[in-house]
């Protein structure tokens, strides 16, 4: 938790604290400073014209967390990656509570693109900040976040201009997959717009995959235009299925990678998805090993089947555990799979 102390350094909060009790300025359950002077705090720097990199980042399926674990541990997450990001901060920048699960942060030391880059790249490796489990006693939930940054005053001169920037970048790394820092380029992002970078609708990519599953005849031919779509919509790599054969295929190549006679152990129900594959070795052994082998580290799998009958799996996995996979993902997928089990039933082919 910030102290009055640490923040009496910087003029603006030693004017603030004038009229104001540091509880008033810090956040009670972060610790950091709160929305109202974070963002009085950086405006105040732009008009001074002290330069510094802004960061927005914004915690992955923070809701999932609340769902699946109680509020009681969102707050554990919070107060942890807060308590994180200002020991990684030192004495070089303060961080603030946006709102929710939002932080911003400002960086005095690092102004060059590499520098920036250094500074987080520590923020995501080494059990520094983010990309690790925390431990709440009961649960140790694993935190990621996805951050967007710019620089002032080299990429804008006012921080509205300069807040825009950083949200556009937050957005890139969103459709990216989350789990990443993007660093605003004017050369990469000038011309790109949030709304462009929201996407589409669900309701589109439902329409594109149908459409494209109903053009083509043959299996094959219709998993590679599902690819098509999915590669496009969810930024997948490549997309694998499992058959009864119990072999794990490649749908761009056809290339059979391993067996995994043991996959139906982790999908006991429709679906399964986890972004640490140390947890399925458990049950599915051979799928560990086929991830290992492969250095798959994140997977979203949904069974191909109606009621009882299953005929085999549809697989998303990547190979860097930059890929956290959204609740939309989970109803593309599972769009997909039973597309494809409606397909099996009524022309009685088997994967």
């Amino acid at each position: 938790m910030y102290t009055k102390e640490q923040l009496l350094k910087y003029p603006y909060f030693a004017e603030v604290f004038k009229s104001r009790d540091i509880s008033n300025v810090v956040d009670s359950l972060t610790g950091l400073v709160s929305r109202r002077y974070i963002i009085g705090f950086i405006q105040n720097l732009v008009e001074n014209k002290v330069p510094f990199t802004l960061a927005l980042l914004d915690l992955d399926n923070f809701k999932f967390i609340n769902d699946t674990y109680g509020h009681h541990i969102g707050d554990g997450v919070l107060a942890g990656v807060s308590n994180d990001m200002e020991q990684y901060l030192e004495d070089y920048g303060i961080a603030g509570r946006y709102g929710g699960d939002e932080f911003l942060i400002v960086n005095f030391r690092d102004h060059q693109y590499d520098e920036v880059k250094a500074f987080f790249t520590g923020f995501y490796s080494d059990y520094n900040v983010l990309r690790k489990n925390i431990d709440l006693g009961d649960c140790e939930p694993f935190v990621t976040g996805t951050i967007g940054s710019a620089i002032f005053p080299k990429d804008a001169q006012d921080y509205t201009s300069l807040f825009s920037l950083v949200d556009k970048a937050l957005y890139r790394g969103k459709t990216k997959g989350r789990n990443c820092y993007i660093i605003y380029v004017e050369e990469k992002h000038k011309n790109i717009t949030i709304r462009e970078l929201a996407g589409k609708s669900i309701y589109s990519t439902f329409r594109h995959l149908s459409s494209g599953f109903d053009s083509r005849t043959e299996l094959p031919d219709k998993l590679k235009a599902m690819l098509e779509i999915l590669a496009d919509d969810m930024r997948i790599s490549d997309l694998y299925y499992v058959g009864k054969d119990h072999q794990f295929r490649s749908v761009r190549t056809g290339e059979v990678l391993g067996e995994t006679a043991d996959l139906g152990e982790l999908i006991q129900e429709d679906l399964y998805t986890t972004n640490e594959i140390r947890r399925i070795e458990g049950k599915s052994p051979n799928m560990y090993a086929l991830c290992r082998a492969r250095e798959f580290e994140t997977v979203l799998m949904t069974r191909i089947g109606i009621r009882s009958q299953t005929y085999g799996y549809l697989v998303c996995a990547e190979p860097r555990n930059r890929r956290i996979w959204q609740e939309e993902e989970y109803a593309i997928l599972f769009f997909a799979a039973r597309m494809l089990a409606g397909h099996m039933q009524n022309s009685g082919v088997n994967l």
